[in-house]
């Protein structure tokens, strides 16, 4: 009788995922929305397809049988800012921390300045050694930050932004599409640590909130 009410519950269970999916898919399809809005939306879907398949998620499996969506703040384009790029030249290589023992190389590739309610802020933006010779990430840069969200609305071990190399004078950092690192789904995981120059005293209330598993 137990093993016939837990399948019951897990089939209803996969139905409320679905209609869930379908509700967000259908906003998505949205003439109010803008492409940009479309895009970020487009993107999350993809994520969560990634983490709801055993063979891609980070998520445990006792947390992908639960998992509907993550969690995100309001897309909010004042959190979408072109930054003055500084290039840092014959950088030294660091030894940077993580939540284990591990010490991947990076070096600091560039200084981004921006002003943000309103403050100057400046973020260190870094390049993995390792990633240099990888054709699929040649082009990578890697910002790790922590703000005032941090360990509340946000996963306490700050979040990350992807960018590329560019030759511009500016870069684009758009905090929507912050996300969390592994290590705040799995303890299995090693995480770079946000460095404290990268601490940025206002609050981000963009991109991906803290992970609750529901089991």
């Amino acid at each position: 009788m137990k093993l016939k009410f837990y399948l019951v519950f897990i089939m209803l269970s996969l139905i409320g995922c679905d209609n869930r999916s379908a509700n967000k898919q259908s906003s998505i399809k949205d003439d109010s929305l803008n492409t940009y809005e479309k895009d970020i939306l487009e993107a999350r879907l993809e994520t969560d397809k990634k983490f709801k398949d055993s063979e891609s998620s980070p998520l445990n499996q006792e947390d992908i049988l639960f998992f509907d969506s993550l969690d995100y703040f309001a897309i909010d384009t004042s959190f979408r800012i072109w930054a003055k790029l500084m290039k840092v030249e014959n950088a030294d290589t660091i030894l940077f921390p993580t939540t284990t023992d591990r010490k991947p190389k990076y070096y600091i590739y560039a200084k981004a300045n921006f002003e943000l309610n309103k403050q100057n802020i400046e973020l260190n933006i870094y390049r993995n050694v390792a990633f240099m010779n990888d054709s699929a990430y040649k082009n990578h840069l890697f910002l790790p930050f922590s703000d005032y969200t941090s360990g509340e609305e946000t996963y306490g071990g700050g979040r990350y932004l992807d960018l590329e190399i560019t030759d511009s004078s500016h870069i684009l950092i758009d905090f929507n599409k912050a996300y969390n690192p592994y290590c705040a789904y799995n303890s299995k995981y090693s995480c770079p640590i946000p460095p404290k120059e990268n601490y940025i005293e206002t609050e981000i209330r963009a991109g991906e909130k803290n992970f609750h598993s529901k089991h």
